[in-house]
């Protein structure tokens, strides 16, 4: 199984994935002629640089002919700016001359930044929402898997920024979201990823960083509130730097693209590259590292894996009948599985051991249903990789009705097969006939097919 490695070491934004991509192989014809087609105004500029003694790939984006700034130097340059206007105003009150004189001020700081708007830019004042984004990406000549990815990383931005601002996710009007900039890396993310022609990507834990970050809304502490609703789920660490290492545009690509999130995985290494981040930040290398090969795994190569979060609690004084009440609930809720194991507790009382399986960013929500329908006063959560066997479902025809079946395979080879319970229980209801034969004719019926 081919597989890429995101080394996220120095955190991720959308630029420096970018970079990643181009300096591992994928074509910069193939970005230049995605954002040319965007048909807003925007170009790449794409150049090699050292970040502490590693060379890697810098992609900037121009918008309008003027370099596009990461959203944290914008605000940071934006607040800056404001701030001296309003002394420039308090010390030399001459109305109109000063509003020239204000600006021509502004513009010389424009140029030694390379800045790209000015203060009163509509796309950082008012950005764009999800409905203009969606036309644009719709629009652009682009396959339609990597719209759909482009789509998914732009709504998982607009529903963590939704639960930020406690406001409708088609409402949003995002100020660094919907920027030249951020467009042009979320659309050329998806583009580039689909180029990679891997069947997995996987990232290592992330590096988030420290300190505050300048946004639109004002100053907040790293990482940004967006960035840490984008990152529920997915094991984060910082070393004390105290930067902003990963954005919410970089957390909502890897978020999307990668499968899972693990250590270096066994792999027989074909290419590698680094894409540069904006900031030389001092004694650390300010990259992300992208890594493309085989894996190693044979287990991999014939299953996929992810991660889930494994929910436990033991039961000592819980009304059997309650009991299952409760499963039924967590099942509703979301849970994978729910299971349970009789246990020997203290003072020699029989017990249960509850264990829940459930996706990550479930398992708050089923976590509270746990204390809410039972008695204990606290639940183990820990994060487990496990694998999957390929599953496909389809339908047969029995004398009573149709019935689903779950298949799985390994290499394209059927292992297990079994009816949806769910179906049969209701056609054995239905016609009063025994559960047991509903279930045996739908098998019955399956493997018919096959010989047919």
């Amino acid at each position: 199984m081919r597989i890429a490695y995101l080394d996220c070491f120095s955190g991720i934004s959308g630029d420096m994935f970018l970079g990643a991509l181009l300096d591992a192989g994928v074509p910069a014809k193939l970005f230049e002629s995605t954002v040319a087609a965007l048909n807003i105004g925007a170009r790449l500029e794409v150049s090699r640089l050292s970040r502490s003694g590693i060379a890697a790939t810098k992609v900037d984006v121009y918008a309008h002919g003027e370099k596009e700034l990461p959203r944290e130097v914008f605000w940071e340059q934006r607040s800056h700016d404001h701030a001296h206007a309003h002394k420039y105003e308090h010390e030399h009150d001459h109305g109109h001359e000063h509003l020239e004189l204000r600006e021509h001020n502004y513009n010389q700081t424009q140029t030694q930044t390379s800045r790209v708007h000015t203060p009163i830019s509509q796309e950082h004042e008012h950005g764009r929402g999800l409905k203009e984004i969606r036309e644009i990406i719709h629009k652009a000549s682009i396959s339609d898997r990597a719209k759909n990815t482009a789509l998914a990383i732009f709504e998982a931005l607009g529903a963590a920024e939704a639960k930020i601002h406690n406001s409708d996710i088609e409402e949003i009007h995002f100020h660094e979201v919907g920027a030249v900039d951020a467009l042009v890396d979320i659309i050329c993310a998806a583009v580039g990823a689909e180029s990679l022609a891997v069947d997995e990507i996987v990232c290592s834990p992330l590096n988030v960083g420290g300190g505050t970050v300048q946004c639109a809304h004002g100053v907040f502490p790293v990482p940004a509130p967006a960035t840490v609703e984008l990152l529920k789920g997915v094991p984060v660490y910082a070393t004390g730097v105290q930067v902003e290492l990963v954005t919410p545009t970089g957390a909502a690509i890897v978020k999307t693209l990668a499968k899972r999130f693990a250590p270096f995985p066994a792999m027989t290494i074909e290419k590698s590259g680094y894409g540069a981040g904006t900031r030389d930040l001092p004694g650390q290398a300010n990259v992300v590292r992208l890594t493309i090969g085989e894996s190693q795994d044979a287990l991999a190569a014939n299953t996929s894996q992810e991660t889930i979060s494994v929910l436990e609690a033991n039961l000592d004084d819980l009304n059997p009948q309650v009991f299952g009440y409760a499963v039924d609930r967590l099942l509703d809720g979301g849970a994978l599985d729910v299971f349970a194991s009789p246990v020997q507790m203290k003072k020699s009382r029989p017990g249960t051991l509850l264990t829940v399986l459930a996706k990550p960013e479930d398992a708050s929500k089923l976590i509270q249903i746990v204390f809410t329908e039972t008695t204990t006063l606290g639940v183990r959560r820990r994060e487990e990789q496990r694998q999957v066997l390929a599953r496909k479902c389809i339908t047969v025809a029995t004398r009573w009705g149709q019935v689903r079946l779950k298949i799985a395979s390994m290499n394209g080879t059927v292992t297990n097969y079994a009816p949806e319970y769910e179906d049969c229980r209701r056609i054995a209801a239905e016609h009063h006939v025994p559960l047991k034969s509903v279930m045996n004719e739908a098998m019955e019926a399956y493997r018919r097919a096959l010989k047919g």
